[in-house]
């Protein structure tokens, strides 16, 4: 256990230190310094136990089974995805897994009807992906997510250590990694693929919005298919938090 940081200096101050400090480290070597480093403080890894989450969830499970891992059950996840969060759990041993959903007040206020993400599918993830988050968040100074370069948009210039407006930083331990060097980790390391891979799901959200992607098609093509929609929100540009398409911000 860390001990309690003394004094912080500024989050973009401690973010540069970082960078320039573990700017040649490998992903493993970052999650290991992540989880180390007074600069970091406390840290959550956020996982959504989607197509590629079970990478960083075996990084982090090999390293140290007790980080807290947040996982964010909208309610309106496939019955697959909740099967391979419990089977993906149980594998690796995680020791703090914490099931984080919104408040039910909430949800009988805003979409007592749960058809917001047809209606408005920016406020249902405000409502059910980032305000449960960022309440869970609240204890951390830092959290490990699994975005890469390869993903494209905002995602193409990522370092291993940004910024997210003054709260927090995140750490992205697979920022330079390739597609097929995902899938070399997990076919080495004989872990288990989230079922709905196979049947042509390469990137999978909420079941109502998400759908299967084409041959040839962008792997993220089948989220929120037709609305120009991209994040769901979690993630910040430039300090500020992100619930629309990214495709058009400046």
């Amino acid at each position: 256990m860390l001990p309690e940081p003394v004094a912080f200096s500024p989050v973009p101050q401690r973010v540069t230190r970082l960078n320039e400090r573990y700017r040649h480290h490998s992903a493993t070597s970052v999650v290991e310094r992540a989880l180390a480093d007074a600069d970091t403080g406390r840290v959550a890894l956020v996982s959504s136990f989607g197509a590629e989450s079970v990478v960083l969830l075996h990084m982090v499970a090999v390293i140290d089974p007790q980080v807290p891992v947040l996982f964010i059950d909208t309610e309106m996840l496939f019955p697959e995805t909740l099967d391979y969060q419990r089977e993906v759990a149980d594998h690796l041993g995680l020791q703090d897994l914490r099931v984080i959903r919104a408040s039910r007040t909430r949800i009988a206020a805003i979409d007592p009807q749960g058809d917001l993400h047809r209606t408005d599918p920016d406020a249902c993830c405000t409502l059910r992906k980032t305000e449960p988050l960022e309440h869970a968040l609240a204890p951390f100074d830092a959290w490990i997510t699994g975005r890469k370069r390869f993903q494209g948009g905002q995602r193409s210039a990522l370092e291993f250590f940004e910024a997210e407006g003054a709260a927090r930083i995140k750490v992205n331990p697979l920022a330079h990694w390739r597609a097929e060097d995902v899938q070399d980790y997990m076919v080495n390391n004989h872990l288990p693929r989230h079922p709905l891979v196979a049947r042509g799901f390469p990137s999978i959200g909420c079941a109502p919005c998400t759908t299967p992607v084409a041959q040839g098609e962008d792997p993220r093509a089948g989220r929120w298919r037709g609305t120009g929609k991209e994040e769901c929100g979690i993630h910040f540009v430039d300090g500020k938090i992100v619930r629309g398409p990214l495709r058009h911000a400046s």
